[in-house]
């Protein structure tokens, strides 16, 4: 017997919560392993940098130290975007994780 006090209702998500369809998955996927190896590339940059301040060793100049971090933080807040937005905004944002990544890359390592 099932007293009132434990009727199960029927409800369905809201419009806005409805389940969306797996379009752009592919791309966040990529933009988002870009903008990690990005981080990471500027973690390691800046820890072989500490590492040839204290041994007297040459290590990568003040550019390559900027630049990096700054390379890392665009893309992050970049894939923010692509992670919680849909449509133009995340291909736009997608977009500018790739232009600098590439950027960074063909600055500091492929020249």
């Amino acid at each position: 017997m099932s007293s009132p006090d434990t009727e199960e209702l029927a409800t369905t998500p809201p419009a806005d919560q409805a389940e969306t369809p797996e379009r752009g998955r592919f791309w966040r996927g990529l933009t988002g392993s870009l903008a990690a190896g990005m981080v990471v590339l500027a973690v390691l940059v800046l820890a072989i940098a500490g590492i040839c301040l204290f041994s007297g060793a040459p290590g990568p100049g003040p550019l390559m130290l900027i630049g990096h971090p700054v390379a890392a933080v665009v893309a992050s807040l970049a894939q923010r975007v692509v992670d919680s937005r849909n449509g133009r905004p995340a291909g736009f944002a997608g977009l500018a994780v790739v232009v600098s990544v590439t950027a960074a890359l063909s600055l500091f390592w492929w020249s």
